[in-house]
């Protein structure tokens, strides 16, 4: 089968972007978990990722990087295997300008010559290994869906919110709807916490469940900036599981590890678990010294130049 890959990907340090973003929003960056520098900076992670795939995975057949108008200055935009989309040709009218990604992603399978069968990643989600096909689907052409299990984590969470005072993060929020919402129309409750790397889906599917939760969604389309009644993208992932429509696979940090950049200890973690993905997580907790170390890493890591690059 054909199987393309799909980014979202902006450079929050564009003057102009900021300038954008700051006169529709008000807005500067924070230190908040939905709005800090580490949600839009760019550490070169795309470059290197791009790398990596065409190192672990030169099977992609075509590579598509939704963008808010922005193109990367290192990248070859003649090269025939890649292809910039402007994120408001996916999105509806309602939406723009957006600066929520959340919302952004429910509208993938809207690319204009998007395979059937296709991969989704965040710029700073890694390949550490050779992975075939066979890694993201099955003979059939279902989506492997990889998990994080996390029998307690609800009730942990709500201990933790209810008697210590603890509030639910965004993300954990957006997971809750999520799984919610699969549980209300198609009977399932999935707790399972996505593994925070590249997901593959089925566009028709993915358009489908669009179809089927069009009024929830409608609630999200002006959600320009991130805000605590967004569906995360692992709605579909859990409809298609509800829907027997994928198949589910527990994963660990040994397989797949969530690396948080502000803790210099998970260098050495990364290289003990020797995982096949690998996500070098930005956030409100990094410093601007933590960003620089990523590059330098991944420079190191990933030294070969790309056919994607000038």
């Amino acid at each position: 089968m054909d199987i393309d890959l799909v980014y979202l990907w902006v450079d929050g340090s564009d003057p102009e972007w900021q300038a954008r973003r700051c006169a529709f929003t008000g807005q500067k960056f924070d230190n908040t978990e939905a709005n800090c520098k580490g949600r839009y900076a760019d550490n070169d992670e795309l470059r290197y990722n791009l790398r990596a795939v065409e190192t672990y995975a030169p099977w992609i057949r075509h590579v598509f990087i939704v963008t808010d108008g922005q193109t990367p200055a290192w990248m070859d935009t003649s090269s025939p295997r890649v292809t910039l989309v402007n994120q408001n040709d996916l999105i509806p009218e309602v939406s723009r300008p957006c600066y929520n990604s959340s919302l952004i992603e429910h509208f993938l399978y809207r690319i204009p010559g998007l395979s059937e069968h296709f991969l989704y990643a965040n710029d700073d989600m890694f390949l550490n290994k050779p992975v075939t096909p066979e890694t993201f689907f099955t003979p059939d052409g279902l989506p492997i869906v990889r998990l994080i299990h996390a029998r307690l984590r609800d009730w942990y969470l709500a201990f933790r919110k209810h008697v210590i005072g603890v509030p639910y993060k965004y993300y954990i929020r957006t997971l809750h709807n999520s799984a919610g919402l699969v549980q209300k129309y198609y009977g399932t409750y999935y707790n399972g916490k996505p593994h925070h790397n590249i997901d593959a889906y089925v566009k028709s599917d993915n358009r489908l469940t669009g179809e089927e939760l069009k009024s929830e969604i409608a609630e999200v389309l002006t959600n320009h900036l991130r805000k605590d009644n967004d569906l995360q993208r692992v709605l579909y992932s859990y409809a298609a599981l509800a829907k027997k429509r994928a198949v589910l696979k527990y994963v660990t940090q040994r397989t797949s590890f969530r690396f948080h950049i502000q803790k210099q200890s998970h260098y050495a973690k990364l290289r003990r678990y020797n995982p096949v993905f690998f996500c070098m997580n930005d956030s409100e907790y990094a410093a601007d010294d933590d960003r620089r170390r990523v590059t330098r890493y991944l420079a190191e890591r990933f030294p070969a130049k790309s056919q994607f690059e000038k």
